[in-house]
């Protein structure tokens, strides 16, 4: 081999040391802790308040052929009780009607069907209709005076 050279240092292959690795060992736990107690805070960035629901109040008695249509949904009044039923069609979102001569809900864009429960009968949409809780307001003598919607 050569002679060394005077003013340059030769590279030394150095182990990494107890020093070197307590060091990393501490910044790795420090890392960790923080990460701990950071996931909470970016876990509460992403809540959201869930909207309160809206009430609709129909006033009873309902039409003769027991089926009240409203914006946002059909109501079925029977003797056991009442069932209010989603008008968006699960495929597209259009809104469908009630066909009292048939006795099913049919959406006018792809001619899906659904039962008045909600459930799909045939049609391009999979899923079956939404369903809303129906809450009977009733007066002193046990008669309903009114359906309330809950959307």
């Amino acid at each position: 081999m050569g002679a060394p050279v005077a003013g340059k240092k030769h590279p030394v292959a150095t182990a990494p040391g107890r020093r070197n690795l307590l060091l990393r060992g501490v910044q790795w736990i420090a890392a960790t802790v923080g990460l701990l107690f950071l996931y909470p805070l970016l876990r509460f960035t992403a809540f959201r308040v869930p909207p309160k629901p809206r009430l609709v109040e129909v006033p009873a008695p309902l039409p003769l052929s027991g089926v009240h249509t409203s914006h946002d949904f059909i109501l079925f009044g029977t003797k056991e009780g009442a069932t209010a039923v989603s008008r968006i069609c699960t495929h597209l979102g259009c809104r469908v009607n009630y066909q009292q001569d048939k006795e099913y809900i049919e959406c006018p864009c792809h001619q899906s069907r659904f039962t008045p429960a909600g459930e799909r009968i045939a049609g391009p949409a999979q899923k079956n209709l939404p369903i809303y809780d129906v809450t009977l307001k009733k007066d002193a003598d046990g008669r309903v005076i009114s359906y309330v919607v809950q959307l």
